[in-house]
């Protein structure tokens, strides 16, 4: 600014000043207002997708650091916009909206990440980064801080997968050492770590009730013969993505004395041995004596095996029907299908004939068998009598990537080739005066099953 001179008779050449000195300070407030890691995304990651995106877990990389996450920020891009990630792959706007463990992202937090990876990925003032969270001990359980030290632990006996190899199944049949009747409030299944993780495809417990402890009303309330409630069901299933079941308030399951757990653990080949592997159940149990009022039930819906035939090249839909025998609340909606599967959804046919579509997974993920779990306050609540429809589509055709082989035939089988095509469901069986109390309380409040 040589030659220029300044005076407070000089409001004009001031002006000018002054704008030329905001420039910069205009691009600084500019850069401070775009979307950077530190200050915008970090928070979404932390809060949806490290879970599973930290060392040694079931996801393909960790995403704890900017420096972990840069190189991969256009793929997070293009999966964040599709919906695959994170995996929540339910229809947003049909069906029931309100779910315990929502993990999918917003408008807005998918918009967010778009627009940083967009402006380059910038990591922003490391000041602003959200400190780290203290994951959980991975080879803890999960559910300890809600209820304590479990109260029971089965192991499967030792089964060691081979590196290479078609996939298989490990069923031992081991004791509980359960002595005395015993109400389940919780169950959680844990695979070994880590290679347990990655090995382990599902997890299949049954419960064996000792058939000497079968006699009055216990064999009547465990086997199912107490009036058209149904019988005791699937004790535990576990997939990617699970954790374990948490029962309803008042709610749970009968173990009796002398009883066994079936195991089915369904394990594939990934490139190294897995030795003596071991996966663990933990039980968490009611005090001693106390009784819940009702009995969860966990339930294949659909399921109607002969009927899937997929042809090369093809997409095929299948439909199973189930009538409910005793008033019923359904607590989540897990799918099953195998590598074509597409979609699913699980509809309600009232005993009045009206129809209500319950929930609808458009983007089924083979990999992640997602449980979506109801709020209470939407949790559907059926009549006796309510005909529960599911229809599975599979897609055999080369559009499909996870498909290993579209010009083959397709049946039912067990191994991840072959197909399968049922939901699986938590069913709390309710005594009609009890479903009639709901059902009033959820008409009185306004609400229904959406």
């Amino acid at each position: 600014m040589k030659g220029i001179r300044f005076s407070g008779r000089s409001p004009a050449l001031w002006c000018v000043f002054g704008l030329l000195l905001a420039v910069p300070a205009a691009a600084a407030a500019q850069a401070d207002t775009g979307v950077t890691f530190a200050r915008d995304v970090a928070p979404i990651f932390q809060q949806k997708c490290q879970v599973c995106h930290q060392p040694d877990s079931i996801a393909p990389m960790s995403l704890l650091t900017y420096q972990e996450v840069r190189p991969w920020a256009r793929a997070i891009r293009r999966r964040v916009l599709a919906r695959e990630m994170p995996p929540w792959h339910i229809a947003r706007n049909v069906g029931i909206k309100q779910f315990k463990n929502d993990r999918s992202l917003s408008d807005e937090q998918i918009d967010t990440i778009v627009q940083w990876v967009d402006a380059g990925a910038p990591l922003g003032d490391s000041n602003d980064l959200p400190s780290p969270i203290a994951w959980p001990d991975p080879t803890a359980w999960q559910l300890v801080e809600r209820f304590g030290e479990p109260d029971l632990i089965v192991r499967t006996d030792p089964f060691t997968m081979p590196a290479d190899g078609q996939d298989k199944w490990w069923r031992p049949i081991v004791d509980t050492e359960v002595t005395q009747p015993r109400w389940v409030r919780a169950i959680e299944i844990k695979p070994s770590f880590p290679s347990g993780r990655k090995s382990v495809h599902h997890v299949l417990a049954n419960l064996v009730q000792n058939e000497d402890a079968l006699t009055g009303l216990a064999r009547s309330f465990a086997a199912g013969n107490d009036g058209d409630q149904p019988g005791a069901g699937l004790f535990m299933e576990w997939a990617v993505g699970k954790v374990g079941e948490i029962f309803p308030a008042n709610a749970g399951k009968l173990m009796l004395p002398g009883s066994k757990i079936r195991w089915e653990v369904h394990y594939h080949a990934i490139g190294e041995e897995v030795r003596d592997d071991v996966v663990e159940m933990a039980v968490y149990l009611y005090p001693l004596g106390e009784e819940p009022r009702y009995r969860t039930i966990l339930t294949a819906f659909g399921g109607r095996t002969g009927e899937i035939d997929i042809r090369p090249g093809q997409m095929t839909t299948t439909e199973g029907f189930t009538v409910l025998k005793a008033p019923a609340r359904f607590e989540n909606f897990q799918p099953h299908m195998h590598m074509r599967g597409k979609a699913m959804s699980i509809e309600a046919i009232y005993p009045d004939g009206r129809q209500e579509l319950l929930n609808l997974v458009d983007n089924f993920q083979w990999n992640w068998h997602v449980n979506y779990v109801y709020a209470d306050d939407v949790a559907p609540i059926l009549p006796k009598g309510t005909v529960i429809k599911v229809t599975a589509w599979h897609d055999n055709t080369a559009a499909n990537r996870n498909n290993p082989d579209p010009a083959q035939w397709v049946g039912y089988g067990d191994r991840t080739v072959d197909e399968m095509g049922f939901a699986w469901v938590d069913v709390t069986y309710l005594e009609q005066e009890d479903y009639e109390r709901l059902s009033a309380e959820r008409a009185k409040r306004g609400s229904n099953n959406e």
